[in-house]
């Protein structure tokens, strides 16, 4: 086999794992239910997710020292906070945290 036939083999098969991964909890959510338990962990997930987005990018680690607070993002922030306070919508936060990050680089 050539190696451009195994490339695109390659990535079809990640395009389908990909796929599955994200489609198949559907298809199996849909004719069973989780425990109540299950559920309000899960709604803790996003949260975490952007949380833990935010403070990667928030500062930034040196070795051998504390590490240093990104300005632009620091002051992008607080826009995109006083967001999630208000709409509690992940896309909202996602979509004011983008543009307050854009508007600051342009300036």
């Amino acid at each position: 086999m050539s190696s451009s036939n195994y490339i695109y083999l390659t990535i079809i098969g990640c395009g389908i794992t990909t796929w599955l991964s994200r489609v198949l909890p559907f298809f199996l959510l849909k004719k069973f239910s989780l425990p109540k338990v299950v559920v309000e962990f899960l709604l803790f997930v996003p949260i975490v997710i952007m949380s833990t987005m935010w403070f990667c990018n928030l500062f930034i680690a040196q070795p051998g020292q504390l590490p240093k607070v990104r300005v632009d993002f620091l002051i992008a922030s607080v826009p995109t906070v006083v967001a999630a306070i208000i709409s509690k919508s992940l896309l909202v936060i996602v979509i004011v945290g983008i543009i307050s990050l854009a508007v600051l680089r342009l300036i």
